[in-house]
């Protein structure tokens, strides 16, 4: 089984995606199972409109697709229980992006989410490689602060913060690297190969529609590892973690 760590559903500033080309896309490339969080809009603000639209597409996708749910942290209890309304309707993780949403990852606002994520036992996609509030090791320090929680590093830090994301993974044992963007003779390969790290902390995502889905699935195609360390990645760590 293939499943995709991260996509995002909606119209964007530079990049959209509809549920329809998404699943028409999973087909081709042999994706069974894709994360879906909303666009950029529904990240910051339109929080309800995201989640409706994330978990509807969830619940009429016969098991492909598994909504994320946002909430902006700026808006206190009423994230939190718009993470209740989420979770109701059928999301199963969280979403984070804290440049979007305008904080800053150490500064405590995200916490009670976070908190929230733990009582349900969610992973929690945080993406980085923006700064100075997105980045790898800033994510590292929050993630020990809530060892319960599974948090997934979008991007890994791309692209001029791959450098600290072998370090962020080393820190942090519940944070796993995500592969999109990341060359496997470089990125990849130095993380697989660190004894700290391993495969096994490393999720496949293609981050559509922000990259070539193709070239991301490739990618990890080519990446000489063995195939019971391939299966890790593609799908089998996060399958685990989501109970699919």
């Amino acid at each position: 089984m293939i499943v995709d760590a991260h996509v995002r559903v909606g119209h964007g500033r530079e990049a959209s995606l509809t549920v329809p080309d998404l699943l028409d896309r999973m087909d081709r490339l042999g994706i069974d199972v894709a994360c879906v969080a909303p666009d950029e809009a529904a990240i910051a603000y339109e929080n309800r409109r995201g989640n409706a639209t994330t978990t509807a597409a969830a619940a009429a996708s016969r098991g492909r697709l598994v909504a994320y749910a946002v909430a902006n942290p700026w808006r206190g209890g009423e994230a939190v229980a718009e993470l209740e309304r989420a979770r109701d309707a059928g999301a199963r993780a969280l979403a984070v992006d804290s440049v979007l949403q305008g904080f800053d990852l150490l500064d405590g606002l995200v916490d009670p989410l976070l908190r929230f994520a733990s009582d349900q036992r969610w992973p929690v996609y945080v993406r980085t490689g923006t700064p100075p509030n997105a980045l790898p090791l800033t994510l590292a320090l929050l993630a020990r602060r809530f060892p319960e929680v599974t948090f997934i590093m979008g991007r890994s830090g791309a692209t001029d913060f791959w450098i600290d994301a072998a370090e962020a993974l080393r820190s942090a044992p519940n944070l796993l690297g995500d592969t999109s963007y990341a060359p496997w003779d470089t990125l990849l390969s130095e993380l697989g190969s660190d004894p700290a790290i391993t495969p096994s902390r490393l999720v496949f995502s293609t981050d559509q529609p922000y990259t070539v889905a193709e070239s991301e699935v490739r990618r990890i195609r080519d990446w000489p590892i063995t195939d019971r360390e391939r299966s890790l990645v593609l799908g089998g760590t996060l399958r685990a973690l989501l109970a699919l």
